[in-house]
């Protein structure tokens, strides 16, 4: 089968493994993983304090400007450097140019950041999204460890919510709708190595074999 270009794009539910499936696919695609070292990457393009990128990370920005204009699509327009600088909505323009400059330089995986959105109609994407059961979620993020354990649960709806409303503000379509990804997985009963294979043997159907992934097996 023909050797394509290949950009996977992963949604994921937060504590649904999209970190590890995504580290781990892109290390046995032979691919680079871009997660939060985007951060990173847009900081040191634009000579913004990364920390501001943090801050504005998969959080929606101007919320009462989105309900007055459903249809505003920030990336659209070019990165400022005026008084807007640090602005959520101009950080996610910094970070969508580099989402692009990736995508046309190198086959690669991406996690989060409306990298499907901002992709749409390039040659090569592939758009994931993995979702699971709250009490498998539950228990990932238990043992990492990250709250104390009655805490989790409203922290991993606190986090599901600011990435639906991220995605909303910045797309206008609903972050878990099918419609929007190629492939959704359910990560609680399948689990990472399984998603991994399945994501593989999708791949291949779709007549992309000229990788690390294929050729050693």
């Amino acid at each position: 089968m023909k050797e394509k270009r290949l950009i996977i794009t992963i949604g994921r539910q937060y504590g649904s493994g999209g970190s590890e499936i995504g580290t781990k696919l892109a290390k046995e695609l032979g691919f680079g993983f871009y997660d939060k070292n985007i951060l990173r990457m847009n900081a040191d393009k634009s000579g913004i304090k990364e920390s501001y990128f943090h801050l504005a990370d998969e959080r929606a920005g101007n919320k009462l400007l989105y309900r007055i204009v459903a249809s505003l699509t920030p990336e659209q327009k070019l990165p400022s450097f005026g008084s807007d600088l640090i602005s959520a909505d101009n950080l996610f323009r910094f970070q969508s140019e580099v989402i692009k400059k990736l995508a046309a330089e190198e086959n690669c995986v991406i996690l989060g950041r409306c990298a499907d959105y901002v992709l749409d109609g390039t040659e090569g994407l592939v758009r994931i999204f993995l979702y699971a059961d709250m009490d498998a979620r539950i228990r990932r993020i238990t043992e990492k460890g990250y709250y104390e354990p009655k805490d989790v649960k409203k922290n991993i709806k606190r986090v599901d919510r600011e990435r639906r409303e991220y995605h909303l503000y910045y797309t206008g379509k609903d972050w878990e709708s099918p419609e929007n990804y190629d492939l959704m997985l359910n990560t609680g009963s399948l689990g990472i190595e399984n998603c991994i294979s399945v994501i593989k043997h999708y791949l291949e159907t779709q007549g992309y074999s000229g990788f690390p992934a294929f050729t050693r097996s």
